[in-house]
């Protein structure tokens, strides 16, 4: 069972996929452009349309908790709080007024963002009129833009059957252009087998040196493996876990027979839908997936974003702000001795 659990990523059910322009020949132009870079180019446009200008309008502007900066700088100081961190506070201003007060800090905002980009076959699936790969490649456009665009720099590790590009740290439209265009005309790997994810996070282990937020975007259907060196990431970064699935594999619908195929290593099974037993079974092997890679998320000690083929993208980027802004108040309060805490 275990097996066919792994197998349900394969596309066993017809879904009306979206038409996309397959990649030209970088050889080929209109009007002095690639079309590749031209198709990139219409997607960008078209997300910061839709999706970015919805986003400024629910968030105005506030974007100053998807990142922490490196450093701190002393804003003001003001009078000790109940929830106030105790290490904030200014003892020499405290002795001579006789009141505690805290020292207030703004964040160095100059931080550099990583993207983790799983783009392994099992990406490559959707039950509706978007896969997985879209969502996640939408995603990474539209977080991109949002930091560029608050002077932040972005970089990218493109992992297919192996680490196959780095795209170094740099901000700027023209650059979410090209991690963009270079998402979109990745060459598919010629022979794919199962995903290594723990080969990519102990990659940028070694290449990400200097403190970052780091956005590891896969489905995690991954050999076993990947949980210790996540954890080890988050010590020395800031890592958010983002997960993008479809609702096909957490349930089968009854559609009668069906050929099963396993997307990276080819294996094949059939199956039938039409037993509600089976089906039954299908869903508990799958809820009880789902709370062990919860489990083993939350042991890693990194934020978790969960994106679905069927869900919209703007309201799952408000979910992360509103719980990086939670987050954020958490460990503002996280020097608070516990009599103040209870009190």
């Amino acid at each position: 069972m275990k097996s066919l659990l792994r197998n349900r990523n394969a596309s066993a059910v017809p879904r009306a996929a979206a038409p996309q322009e397959a990649p030209a020949p970088a050889a080929s132009t209109v009007a002095g452009v690639p079309r590749a870079v031209g198709a990139a180019e219409q997607v960008l446009r078209r997300l910061e349309w839709t999706v970015l200008r919805r986003l400024d309008g629910l968030l105005q502007g506030d974007y100053r908790t998807l990142m922490r900066g490196a450093g701190l700088d002393l804003a003001d100081l003001r009078e000790y709080q109940v929830h106030d961190d105790v290490r904030h506070i200014d003892w020499n201003v405290t002795a001579r007024l006789n009141v505690p007060h805290v020292r207030v800090f703004t964040e160095d905002r100059e931080m550099a963002a990583w993207f983790l980009l799983d783009l392994s076959p099992s990406i490559d699936f959707g039950s509706g009129e978007l896969r997985k790969e879209n969502i996640s490649t939408e995603f990474v456009t539209v977080l991109a833009r949002l930091l560029t665009r608050h002077g932040n720099r972005v970089g990218a590790m493109l992992y297919g059957s192996g680490v196959e590009a780095v795209i170094p740290t740099r901000s700027g439209r023209s650059h979410v252009l090209h991690l963009l265009h270079s998402m979109r005309t990745r060459k598919a790997p010629t022979q794919p087998g199962p995903t290594r994810l723990h080969e990519l996070l102990a990659s940028a282990a070694s290449i990400i040196k200097r403190r970052s937020t780091v956005f590891v975007v896969s489905d995690f259907i991954s050999e076993p493996g990947w949980e210790k060196p996540l954890a080890q990431l988050s010590q020395r970064h800031e890592v958010v876990a983002v997960r993008v699935l479809d609702p096909l594999e957490l349930e089968l619908p009854d559609l009668g027979l069906l050929t099963l195929r396993d997307a990276e290593t080819g294996e094949q099974v059939v199956v039938d839908t039409h037993d509600k037993g089976f089906r039954k079974r299908f869903a508990t092997i799958a809820a009880q997936r789902e709370a062990e890679l919860r489990e083993a998320l939350v042991r890693s000690g990194v934020d978790a974003l969960e994106l679905s083929t069927d869900g919209d993208l703007v309201d799952a980027i408000v979910r992360f702000i509103d719980m990086r802004k939670q987050r954020t108040r958490l460990s503002a309060g996280g020097g608070v001795p516990t009599h103040l805490k209870r009190a």
